[in-house]
């Protein structure tokens, strides 16, 4: 994988016409750290991981290599493909300038019409309700027709009960059903595989229609 490109105003080119998958959530629920999990960056991380949330202000896109995997009952197997991940800003992070968080929604929302995109990775911190933004987001989603996961992050910081409450609550919140939310863990590597699965889907699906 490398990186591709960005993109840091509306109507600004995506950097080719590959299938993309997209990352969207809060500026602090973990995004970049679990990006570099999925593509096996946990010592030499490519998305920028900063300690000031809300620094990553534009769209991101990471060029990656895939093969399926030849024991995946599911699809064709040993198929080789290339997509891209985008990383969106993050949003909603208070100490970010009122200006610049204006700027980010129509950067964000004129990409997401872009014919490329196969889907979104929605984030929310697994811990926390989910806020305004977080429901806007879905809501924006929905509307538009984009097929979108709930990656609900940072779950091995719960346990037991709380765990199970946590994922209730997530879940009346947003009003999704079950099986389109995924707990995942950058930390741990829990629901990456299964996150990834997803993704892989929504890519191949891309690749039959555009052999076909």
């Amino acid at each position: 994988m490398e990186f591709a490109g960005a993109i840091g105003a509306p109507g600004g080119p995506a950097p080719g016409a590959l299938p993309t998958i997209a990352f969207a959530g809060r500026s602090n629920v973990g995004k970049s750290s679990l990006i570099n999990r999925l593509l096996g960056r946990t010592r030499t991380a490519i998305a920028r991981v900063s300690n000031r949330p809300g620094k990553t202000q534009e769209i991101n896109f990471y060029r990656v290599r895939a093969r399926t995997d030849a024991d995946e009952p599911s699809g064709p197997s040993g198929v080789d493909f290339e997509f891209y991940l985008a990383d969106l800003p993050g949003y909603g992070f208070a100490r970010v300038p009122g200006a610049l968080r204006g700027r980010w929604k129509p950067l964000v929302e004129g990409y997401l019409g872009d014919p490329a995109l196969r889907g979104v990775i929605q984030l929310l911190d697994s811990r926390h309700a989910a806020t305004v933004e977080d429901v806007e987001m879905l809501r924006y989603l929905s509307d538009h027709g984009v097929p979108t996961m709930v990656a609900l992050t940072k779950v091995d910081k719960l346990k037991g009960n709380a765990r199970r409450k946590e994922m209730a609550s997530r879940l009346q919140e947003i009003t999704l059903p079950e099986e389109q939310v995924i707990l995942v863990s950058a930390t741990t590597g829990e629901g990456c595989d299964d996150l990834l699965s997803s993704m892989e889907e929504l890519l191949l699906a891309a690749k039959s229609d555009s052999d076909s």
